[in-house]
């Protein structure tokens, strides 16, 4: 997560946001079942083409992500929620659609202009798509200023945290700020003029600017000019007042009502807030005679001057002044975003800090797995997995208990050779990182696979992989052409006459901060097997292994697809022949064509497939002869339910790993899927997926005309999933 968001699009791994040169897979694939252990064999008429199913059998995933952020703006709404929470979902909510426009519409755009003809996979050209994107977003652009303005400003005001507009300041207050103006905000903004001696401003992306007309009081002629509001300052300016506890006013406002200051003898005829969104979708054209670092940080200078993708204007925005602002900023007026009240409300996360504790959800505290000791008297990591396997469920089970500390351990470890890991997105402050500079600094072989590319981070990860190159850690950018997405780290260490390896294999990134907020699992085992499969994939990130096939993983871009779906067709194998069978699946995102179908041909031979998926989903569920025993439902809340897991019940197999059902994670990255085997584990993973698809589970639930409905009904029990396993957590201390 980008910010303190919960239930992001996904930017900082979660993406809503997949890369938009993403071309759907082809529908016609044939996949037959089989190879698996006690499954009965397929009959050659069992096999399926995607032919044999309705042309309008997908949802559009562009418009499933808006409906996406639309239960985001639904927890906003919900006044059963704490007040700054509430606040907290509204800027989530614009935070999730700048990203939206920055790369997907970027990307539609793209392929408009260019006239490439690829449909969207329910058959829209972009154009189509863009189209219907701008009636959507308008339409929920509207609700959700109305939130703000209607709903939770006025319920912080009653609270004592008020945000005021500068017409509603007394003339004490505004004598007050305007002495702050003079002293602290004046001499840092830079007012420029638009004639024929100043060219028309270059506008920051996201930025927040005023578009003003000067007129000359001698001469009556008008004149352009723009002035940023300061990004490197806080929004919200603090107002001393009597009337009010904690007061701020928007600085924009502030500069406005000082305007006579930045044009003095000039008259201000009209004055508007504007913010333009860029184009930040790019691809680094990797060479392999090229630095890749060299390479990305050119394109990560270009993507300041990326298209001009949306304009984001006042309600009270002139006609004239739109009409300029369209012709210097090349923006089509399809492109603008009429937005009434506060322009840009991640603002509301600066409200969201304030120590307010009565207005948030209550502090909650990760517990240490057992397995690990306790928080002060911790275990040797080593010593507990040789006794067996363990899975962490995070936020729930402490990051820096289990996954820090299995890292730290290593690294202070004299009996450990080597660390080999993957860093997809890293925090600020890493003791991850720095545990892996101290064992290069102790002598340890240390490999550090850092995805530079990882969008939005990238220049966070170049950061930290020339920190690790410093202290003597091998840092490897991964494949030509993919972008390493697995969460994996194999621990070497010698133990008398024989060398043990130690695992890890998670879900989600090695990032404490993202820990105590996303929903990830992470599988502990010093299997051999397993082992074996992180050095033959290591050596296939770091030299020139081809290595493809594993013991007890699936790895993309070759493995992950081919294995589920074969494991689909298992399971219509195993129901055809009498078997139990059924399907759960837990992910992100749902948008993969060929495995949609496989879930459809499910399906049809009657096996029941349950589906929790927080994002955005394609499959269209409970179609009468095509997804009547599919049903989708998500779960947003306090925590990013970010975890993937799969289960399939007739082959008695649980898979977790870093895989969503996109064609970015199955054909561009590098990704591991796992095979948890240990009872114990299998049962923690089912109390998961009981928990989520308990019928009393606060829910959406997809229907089958693509809309998303509120569950439970009205009059029936309900439950929270998250505050559930927080308190079983606590309860049991596992």
């Amino acid at each position: 997560m980008g910010q303190n968001d919960c239930v992001t699009s996904e930017t900082t791994d979660p993406s809503p946001a997949e890369s938009a040169s993403d071309v759907p897979a082809p529908r016609t694939t044939v996949v037959s079942g089989g190879g698996l252990p006690g499954a009965p064999p397929a009959a050659p008429d069992d096999t399926h083409t995607a032919a044999d199913l309705p042309e309008d059998r997908y949802l559009n995933r562009e418009l499933s992500w808006l409906d996406f952020n639309a239960r985001v703006l639904a927890l906003a709404e919900d006044a059963s929620m704490p007040l700054l929470e509430r606040a907290k979902f509204l800027a989530i909510f614009t935070s999730n659609l700048d990203e939206f426009f920055m790369v997907r519409v970027a990307g539609l755009k793209r392929r408009d202009q260019t006239g490439l003809s690829v449909r969207s996979a329910d058959g829209l050209s972009p154009r189509e798509q863009l189209r219907v994107i701008s009636l959507r977003t308008q339409e929920l652009c509207r609700k959700h200023a109305h939130v703000f303005s209607d709903a939770v400003r006025p319920e912080l005001a009653a609270q004592g945290i008020s945000v005021l507009r500068w017409d509603e300041l007394t003339t004490d207050e505004r004598a007050r700020l305007s002495k702050h103006f003079h002293e602290q905000v004046f001499p840092v903004l830079t007012p420029l003029a638009v004639d024929p001696a100043h060219p028309f401003p270059y506008i920051s992306g996201l930025s927040l600017n005023l578009a003003i007309t000067v007129r000359d009081t001698t001469t009556g002629a008008e004149h352009f000019a723009r002035v940023k509001v300061p990004d490197n300052v806080d929004r919200f300016v603090r107002v001393r007042s009597e009337r009010t506890d904690t007061a701020f006013l928007p600085m924009e406002d502030l500069i406005s009502a000082h305007l006579d200051v930045l044009f003095p003898g000039m008259m201000i005829a009209e004055h508007h807030v504007f913010r333009i969104t860029r184009n930040a979708d790019f691809e680094v054209e990797e060479d392999r005679d090229e630095d890749l670092l060299q390479a990305l940080e050119r394109e990560l200078a270009r993507r300041r001057f990326g298209s001009p993708v949306r304009l984001e204007v006042a309600e009270d925005m002139s006609e004239h002044m739109l009409e300029l602002l369209l012709r210097e900023l090349d923006v089509d007026p399809a492109e603008v975003i009429t937005v009434p009240g506060l322009l840009d409300l991640t603002c509301l996360f600066e409200l969201y800090a304030l120590d307010r504790p009565a207005l948030k959800d209550k502090p909650f505290v990760p517990v240490t797995h057992p397995a690990f000791g306790e928080r002060e008297t911790p275990k040797s990591v080593f010593a507990t997995l040789r006794e067996g396997d363990v899975l962490v469920h995070h936020p729930y089970d402490s990051f820096s208990t289990s996954v820090q500390r299995f890292v730290e351990q290593a690294a202070a470890d004299p009996h450990v050779l080597a660390i080999k890991q993957t860093l997809y997105r890293t925090s600020g402050d890493s003791p991850i990182v720095d545990a892996l500079i101290d064992a290069a600094e102790a002598g340890k072989q240390v490999v550090a696979l850092v995805e530079i590319k990882a969008r939005f981070d990238e220049q966070a990860n170049i950061k930290w992989a020339r920190k690790l190159e410093q202290a003597g850690v091998h840092v490897v950018y991964g494949l030509v052409g993919l972008k390493t997405h697995c969460k994996t780290c194999l621990v070497v260490r010698r133990e008398g006459a024989q060398i043990r390896r130690y695992c890890h294999i998670g879900t989600g990134n090695y990032n404490p901060k993202t820990a105590r907020m996303y929903e990830d699992v992470g599988l502990f085992t010093a299997d051999p097997d397993v082992g074996a499969d992180l050095t033959d994939l290591f050596n296939r990130l770091t030299g020139y292994s081809r290595k493809e096939d594993y013991r007890n993983l699936l790895v993309a871009p070759y493995g992950v697809r081919s294995g589920i779906i074969e494991r689909i067709e298992n399971e219509i194998a195993l129901h055809k022949a009498g078997h139990a069978s059924g399907i759960r699946l837990k992910a992100n995102a749902l948008v993969d064509e060929q495995v949609i179908d496989a879930l459809y041909r499910a399906s049809q031979a009657g096996v029941a497939v349950e589906v929790v998926v927080r994002g955005i989903c394609a499959l269209r569920p409970g179609v009468p002869g095509l997804s009547e025993n599919i049903t989708v439902r998500s779960i947003l809340g306090r925590f990013l339910e970010h975890s993937r897991i799969l289960h399939f019940r007739g082959a008695g197999e649980f898979w977790i790993g870093s895989a969503d059902m996109m064609h970015r994670n199955l054909d561009r990255r590098v990704e591991v899927m796992a095979h948890v085997k240990d009872p114990r584990l299998e049962e923690q993973l089912n109390e998961i997926f009981e928990s989520a698809l308990d019928p009393a589970t606060r829910c959406w639930e997809l229907d089958e005309a693509g809309d998303w409905i509120a569950s439970p009904g009205q009059g029936h029990p309900v439950r929270d999933h998250q505050r559930e396993l927080m308190r079983s957590h606590r309860a049991t201390q596992r």
